[in-house]
């Protein structure tokens, strides 16, 4: 590999995640890691600050639905990304989670105490951390076995004819766009999302969304690709299809909430020490509702 010849300090890995990040362009084009280069092309190498090697604890205000000696559940904000990472190094979940709580799991490493399972920065809803070892390995163990009760809400454009169905098919890196997720990757994890009508609106379907599977960005390029993406996902279609919305209150709305219509509603999962099932709800946050209330306020349902 050329980079990894000339970036002599860098490992092939790390070289991959700069490729897979999207900070090397060829002639001003992002590539695969595979192409092979014929002489000539200019080659720029963007490498982002490393990161601070620990999180820090901040305080920062969190909405607890349950907490114990064992497990942390919170409903994650809009806006707020679940782990420090490239770009992000303060302000996120696991920096609330120090600044709130000192006794979280160490299998997630130094970045991510007690992080089990993760959600898009701009998602809001439930999420579940481990705040000892034994507590992490079993809702591992219950992601694994996909026995974890995950409900989304979402808000998409067009009508479904049917009021139900499946969508099954693997998700992996896009095949041109290395940002994005698709299932039209020439190799990815198996993925299935359940959906449901729970709303039907001129031009716009309210859903409730059951995960099997949880692979990054499962939800948004699933629908995308069945020819219904959410309100606002400004990266799978949903903000082109905004300029053909008629109705200039609810492209406003669309606009002021500025991010994809999803909320992770509803959490269960089997206490990793009692062995008591609990499950947790959280309403649909305000943005989203304010275009729900619109919806049908206006005259829209169907």
């Amino acid at each position: 590999m050329f980079l990894s010849r000339t970036l002599e300090n860098m490992t092939r890995s790390a070289v991959q995640r700069l490729i897979d990040a999207g900070h090397v362009t060829v002639n001003g084009k992002m590539e695969k890691s595979s192409l092979k280069l014929k002489g000539g092309e200019l080659v720029v190498v963007k490498i982002p600050p490393p990161a601070p090697p620990t999180p820090v604890a901040e305080d920062i205000r969190l909405e607890i639905l349950y907490e114990d000696g064992d497990v942390i559940v919170v409903n994650k904000p809009a806006g707020m990304v679940v782990h420090p990472g490239a770009g992000n190094y303060s302000g996120t979940l696991v920096n609330a989670l120090l600044g709130h709580c000192k006794d979280l799991s160490g299998i997630g490493g130094e970045i991510r105490p007690g992080i089990v399972h993760r959600i898009d920065k701009d998602t809001t809803g439930l999420l579940v951390a481990a705040k000892n070892d034994a507590a992490h390995q079993s809702l591992a163990r219950q992601f694994k076995k996909h026995s974890i009760k995950r409900v989304y809400m979402a808000l998409v454009y067009g009508s479904p004819k049917q009021d139900k169905g499946t969508i099954d098919s693997a998700i992996g890196r896009h095949p041109s766009d290395r940002k994005k997720m698709s299932a039209l990757a020439r190799s990815g994890r198996h993925a299935v999302t359940h959906w449901q009508v729970a709303g039907r609106y001129q031009g716009v379907t309210l859903m409730r969304i059951t995960l099997e599977t949880g692979r990054t960005h499962q939800i948004r390029v699933h629908l995308s690709e069945a020819g219904y993406p959410l309100l606002g996902d400004s990266v799978y279609g949903g903000s082109g299809r905004l300029a053909n919305v008629r109705d200039p209150m609810l492209r406003a709305l669309v606009k002021e909430m500025g991010r994809q219509a999803l909320h992770a509603r509803t959490l269960g999962i089997v206490h990793p020490v009692s062995g008591t099932y609990l499950e947790f709800d959280a309403d649909i946050p305000g943005d989203m509702a304010r275009i729900i209330g619109y919806l049908e306020q206006a005259g829209h349902k169907q």
